[in-house]
Formats: C-alpha cells, sequence, structure tokens
C-alpha cells in the first residue's frame, strides 16, 4: 500500500490530552477493526485517515483551524475543530462510540450524507463530516463542515482527508 502524507510529519500532529485519552482516543487499530467500524458505518474510511489512526487513534491536534472560503457561524474564513475521532466503539467521540456518526445524524438530525469525523468548540452545533455524495460508499471522499446553526449549510473544506489534515493550522495564525 502506498503511505500518505509523503513530507508531513503525521508523529508530531497530536496534542498530548488526558481528556482526549479519555474521551477520544481509542485502542490500536487492527484489520478486523476497521474492517467491523466500515461495515457497521456502511462506508469505506479513506487510506489517509487509517495511516493517521494508526499512530494514534483518535484526539486533539495540535492544529485545530481548517480555512475554508466561504463564511460559517464560526468565521468567516475558517472552522475549528476540537477533535478527530478515533476507529472504534469504545470512546464517547470515536466513530461509532456514544457521541460517534450515527449518533450525530440520528440524533442532532445531521444530514446523512457520510461519516462525521471531527467535533467542533460549539458543543454539537457544527461537525466535519466525510461527505461520500459525490463518490459513493467506497470512494475517496470530500470533506466538509456542516453547520447546524445556519440550517445546516455544508461548506466545502478539502478534496481528500490527507489534505485537509494538511491544511490545518494553528489557531494563532487567525486571532
Amino acid at each position: 500500500m502506498e503511505k500518505d502524507y509523503e513530507g508531513f510529519d503525521v508523529n508530531s500532529f497530536w496534542e498530548e490530552s488526558e481528556y482526549a485519552k479519555k474521551e477520544y482516543i481509542c485502542a490500536s487499530l487492527t484489520d478486523a477493526l476497521v474492517q467491523e467500524i466500515e461495515n457497521e458505518l456502511g462506508y469505506k474510511l479513506p487510506s489517509s485517515y487509517i495511516e493517521l489512526m494508526d499512530v494514534q487513534n483518535g484526539g486533539f491536534p495540535k492544529n485545530t483551524a481548517a480555512p475554508c472560503n466561504e463564511s460559517t457561524s464560526w468565521s468567516h474564513d475558517h472552522v475549528a475543530i476540537t477533535g478527530i475521532f478515533g476507529i472504534g466503539k469504545s470512546k464517547s467521540w470515536s466513530l461509532c462510540g456514544g457521541l460517534g456518526s450515527q449518533f450525530m445524524i440520528d440524533e442532532w438530525k445531521y444530514p446523512d450524507i457520510g461519516v462525521y469525523i471531527c467535533d467542533c468548540p460549539s458543543a454539537g452545533h457544527d461537525m466535519v463530516a466525510l461527505d461520500y455524495r459525490k463518490c459513493g460508499k467506497t470512494g475517496e471522499p470530500e470533506v466538509v463542515h456542516v453547520d447546524q446553526e445556519n440550517d445546516y449549510k455544508i461548506t466545502f473544506l478539502a478534496a481528500t482527508f490527507e489534505q485537509f489534515i494538511k491544511s490545518l493550522k494553528h489557531e494563532d495564525a487567525y486571532e
């Protein structure tokens, strides 16, 4: 398998956090776990997502600001994320956890466009998702911001998960 993230240090991507260990970071990946979660979600996860989760399976990135070309409820030029969901179901903020992707669709009525992968500082009022509408359930999804406070407006962030991760900037870049 070709490796993603050429020229990007995935090993220094994550912030140390006791809260992330408790609520986000899942057990180390196995092929069986990835397959189980993909089956439960009904979508094939991008190889770049799996590769990043193989370094640390969920948590808080050091860089949390994702640039965008249109205004959102957060800002005129970026969105903020809190954490990235791990591949698992044991942690509240994991893909299939208690506050994971399906919960956001079922309970918060987010549009069923794919897999919700990042929460935002708004405590559930906006999310970041892998958007499979153009590529189908096994293709390479775009990454979008979905804004509940603005009638679930969908804003494009990146063509791939890898591009999304590489685009993240430190929050100080926008202050």
